[in-house]
């Protein structure tokens, strides 16, 4: 009986504050990436090997690189792991996955618009993998991407 009292008393609080404060960062970090491509609707992104609209003379182009690793919380890392159990699609890890590619682009538009440039081409985004082969118990999964791209000068769209 007192098992099931310290259960409901104190793991379920806990879980359920986690799950609510887990969800509150994802969803600000979502509102602030929306925010940030919104800002950069005016930078041209392809991932052409060419360059497109690209004005000659003005500034060399240049290689952009950004990283962003982002690591999951317990909870998340735990429902996972049953969902892995189970079998099926492992949607709350996909979420990392995504965030990371975002912020990404993101810092790597930022790094080139601070260099002067308004378009970047020959955009690659590759994820890696820094947890090692053999994981330890203890270990959280992390998305991890890596995003390069050539920025360059380009005439302003119309």
């Amino acid at each position: 009986m007192e098992l099931i009292f310290s259960l409901l008393f104190f793991a379920v609080p806990l879980v359920v504050c986690g799950m609510i404060i887990g969800r509150s960062v994802e969803k600000n970090h979502f509102a602030q990436l929306d925010q940030k491509e919104a800002a950069n609707r005016d930078f041209l992104v392809t991932n052409l090997k060419t360059f497109p609209g690209a004005v000659s003379g003005v500034q060399d182009p240049t290689i952009v690189m950004s990283e962003v690793v982002i690591g999951s919380d317990y909870l998340k890392s735990w429902l996972a792991g049953w969902r892995g159990f189970f079998g099926g699609e492992i949607k709350s890890l996909q979420t990392l996955q995504v965030r990371a590619k975002r912020e990404a682009i993101v810092r790597l538009i930022d790094q080139a618009r601070q260099q002067g440039f308004n378009a970047i081409c020959n955009l690659r985004v590759n994820s890696a993998n820094i947890t090692g082969v053999a994981k330890s118990k203890n270990s959280l999964p992390m998305a991890v991407v890596i995003a390069t791209a050539t920025a360059y000068v380009a005439r302003p769209s119309k």
